[in-house]
């Protein structure tokens, strides 16, 4: 499939469309057709850290680098469903503010496997935290029917 900004929106707002998403207040993005971005804005109390820290908790960035990572095959090819199969994370700096932004490039993919870099950056720009993952290609589209089958 040709990749274009059309079927990235598709895309992006079949994610952004799921219960899942929803209720953990992200947004998935393709800015270009090179970029995957998961925002989180605003950050609740709930996803700051424990014991009293204004910080955004480590499972929180854990799961925004997980969803950037696995949606970051459709820069590849849109209409095949991807999961995330290996993720390492760099913490380098707390992220506190009110917004969260992780961008993935595809650094190596194929037909099967794809293998991103992601970066966190807090509200002021600064780079918090790093990853590198890959993910796996399925051969099932998203959407068996032209319905998004996210949820």
């Amino acid at each position: 499939m040709k990749v274009t900004a059309e079927a990235l929106a598709l895309y992006a707002g079949a994610f952004n469309e799921s219960q899942t998403l929803k209720h953990f207040g992200v947004k998935v993005r393709f800015p270009d057709l090179e970029t995957c971005e998961v925002v989180l804005d605003p950050i609740r109390p709930e996803q700051r850290g424990g014991l009293g820290s204004d910080a955004v908790n480590g499972g929180v960035l854990s799961a925004i680098f997980d969803l950037v990572i696995g949606c970051t095959p459709a820069l590849i090819d849109p209409s095949r469903r991807s999961a995330t199969v290996q993720l390492s994370i760099n913490f380098m700096n707390a992220v506190r503010g009110s917004k969260v932004l992780a961008r993935s490039r595809v650094t190596r993919g194929g037909n099967t496997l794809v293998f991103a870099s992601a970066e966190i950056f807090d509200e002021q720009g600064r780079v918090c935290a790093t990853a590198t993952g890959m993910s796996r290609l399925s051969s099932q589209p998203w959407s068996q029917n032209g319905t998004p089958a996210v949820n």
